[in-house]
């Protein structure tokens, strides 16, 4: 087995990721701790949302169910200063409504209690690597016809324009663009975005290609289209 500390992402600087725990479970943050992550634990949304300028957290899990402030408003403040942080959900509920709600929040993921260790730490990793943590040795843009994305700066542009796209919105971009021209199934796509099944709930793809298309498509030529029974295809915006 790999030392945590060897195998733990770390910033450019050298320092490990860091990863802010709102909740009231310290054996959560004491795992995290062993992985090898920088870990810092807030007791309430108001004290998670005081620690961000100061501890400057890579992904923050984020329990639903505090007193005062709850989860969906702290995500809310907490996206209002940095659109692109990642945040874990962890949640008592388990309904597909309240998944979907979670996600539509803003939340990059979303994992139920009780939960596994494993789980958690594997969801943090993974979205540690979408967000660009694991470093590349060279610069990669991928071109689909007037939609550009640079892997390194993870800019996206369309026709010259910026989009601004959340980390999981950008990996469900980076692969159908990986993949142009090529019908992808919402298993695949589970499978490559987020490196496990999300427990089964396939309208979570769904959810995700809505959003992209609101954003690269907006009075523009449709680019991502659906395959009905197979799943979704990319294609140049002058593509027929």
């Amino acid at each position: 087995m790999n030392d945590p500390l060897e195998s733990a992402h770390v910033r450019a600087d050298g320092t490990p990721a860091r990863i802010l725990v709102v909740d009231d479970e310290p054996v959560l943050a004491a795992a995290l701790r062993h992985q090898g992550w920088l870990t810092r634990t807030a007791a309430n949304g108001w004290e998670a949302i005081d620690s961000i300028p100061d501890f400057d957290p890579d992904v923050v899990v984020l329990d639903i169910q505090m007193p005062g402030l709850d989860g969906m408003e702290t995500l809310d403040r907490l996206r209002k200063r940095n659109p692109h942080l990642p945040v874990l959900f962890l949640t008592a509920r388990d309904a597909v409504a309240d998944r979907v709600s979670g996600l539509r929040a803003g939340a990059d993921d979303y994992v139920t209690k009780p939960f596994d260790l494993d789980e958690v730490t594997a969801r943090i990793d993974a979205l540690l690597r979408r967000s660009g943590m694991a470093t590349s040795t060279a610069s990669h843009v991928l071109t689909v016809g007037d939609l550009l994305l640079d892997e390194d700066s993870h800019d996206v542009s369309r026709g010259g324009d910026p989009i601004a796209l959340t980390n999981t919105e950008f990996e469900v971009l980076r692969y159908l663009m990986e993949n142009p021209n090529v019908v992808l199934s919402k298993s695949q796509i589970l499978d490559r975005v987020w490196s496990y099944d999300f427990g089964g709930q396939a309208n979570v793809v769904e959810l995700y290609i809505s959003y992209l298309r609101k954003k690269i498509e907006a009075g523009r030529t449709p680019m991502i289209h659906t395959v009905r029974g197979a799943g979704y295809i990319l294609r140049p915006g002058d593509a027929r």
